[in-house]
């Protein structure tokens, strides 16, 4: 009994830690979210720094361009996934309307009731784009909102890549000895965790919306472009992304060409994410995030209840870095010499990463 309840006091404090800083983080999103942004891009440029310095800019200007640079890529990712979405809006919706048409004369009763749902909700149209008019001051808000997180970010990614060499120095000024060692190798291993994900999930997601794209425009799909712009962005969202733009292009497809077009176009989309898991993942990202595909199903879940599809789209690289943490922990905890005389409790020193 007495093991049982003080198992139940731990368990119970560590949810209440865990659930006040999930809503400090929460109630706090306008600033920890541009933060985890900066730490993520921060994470996929700082290899740009060593190589600028060597050419003999100071740590200053590199992250300067570096930072400049970063904009104008943004910038014209952007532009070209929505002038790609934009244009091909006109095909893939009317697609997809014809695919529910479909697939409801298939299913006979159960199809009629989810058509007539479809067409109530089609209805509804007029009422949404009145709602939308009267909300212009709480779009113009969200901008705004957006236009400054975006400003924050950038100004702390610079700071990141000119002063994060000055971290464990600045860490050694609050803490001393092991305990320093230890949250400078913690927050290396987080780092570096994070910084595997983004590289390589950014690879893998231009790899395999190239792949879609080419397979798409042989196969004569409508709106090819804009669904590999899809797959593109669905790619950072491990499970759920590829799901949901690897269903709209089979969609798609039914509308425009039947079954068989659409089976051709499930056949292209399974053997690149065949490829995707089986070659390119443990290829490119090796190492970096391991993390079990039913661990990273709960936490998209999780932080999509969280905060939304930002928190979807978060939820992985943090779970990475808590698991760097927890690895540096745990190597602390079993290296070291036995303790002698008087040195009883003492930590063990940590590895150095």
């Amino acid at each position: 009994m007495r093991a049982a309840a003080a198992w139940s006091a731990a368990v119970i404090l560590l949810i209440a830690v865990g659930g006040l800083v999930v809503y400090a983080l929460v109630a706090l999103r306008a600033a920890t979210v541009p933060m985890m942004v900066a730490l993520l891009a921060t994470s996929l440029l700082q290899p740009v720094m060593p190589w600028l310095l060597r050419r003999g800019l100071g740590r200053g200007a590199a992250a300067g361009l570096t930072c400049a640079v970063l904009v104008l890529a943004v910038t014209g990712v952007i532009a070209l996934l929505v002038n790609s979405l934009v244009h091909s809006a006109p095909e893939i919706a009317p697609a997809l309307v014809q695919a529910g048409d479909k697939l409801a004369s298939w299913l006979g009763p159960a199809g009629e009731k989810l058509q007539y749902a479809l067409q109530q909700s089609s209805g509804s149209g007029s009422s949404l784009i009145n709602s939308l008019a009267s909300g212009v001051l709480s779009g113009l808000g969200l901008v705004t909102q957006l236009l400054t997180g975006s400003v924050l970010a950038l100004a702390l990614v610079f700071f990141f890549l000119r002063d994060g060499h000055r971290t464990p120095e600045a860490v050694g000024r609050y803490l001393h000895g092991r305990a320093a060692d230890t949250v400078v190798a913690c927050g290396q291993q987080a780092f570096g965790a994070m910084a595997g994900f983004m590289r390589g999930t950014t690879l893998i997601a231009l790899i395999d919306a190239v792949f879609i794209t080419v397979g798409l425009l042989i196969l004569g799909v409508p709106g090819a472009p804009g669904l590999g712009a899809l797959v593109f962005m669905g790619a950072y969202i491990p499970f759920v992304g590829a799901f949901l733009s690897g269903t709209v292009a089979v969609l798609v497809a039914l509308a425009d060409g039947g079954l068989s077009k659409a089976l051709w176009t499930l056949g292209v989309v399974l053997a690149v994410q065949a490829v995707e898991g089986n070659i390119l993942q443990p290829v490119i990202q090796s190492r970096t995030v391991e993390l079990h595909p039913a661990t990273i199903m709960i936490a998209v879940v999780a932080g999509a209840g969280v905060a939304g599809i930002i928190g979807a789209l978060l939820a992985v690289p943090v779970s990475a870095a808590g698991l760097g943490v927890i690895t540096v922990l745990r190597g602390a905890s079993g290296e070291g010499p036995p303790a002698e005389d008087g040195a009883a409790g003492e930590p063990p020193t940590p590895p150095q990463a």
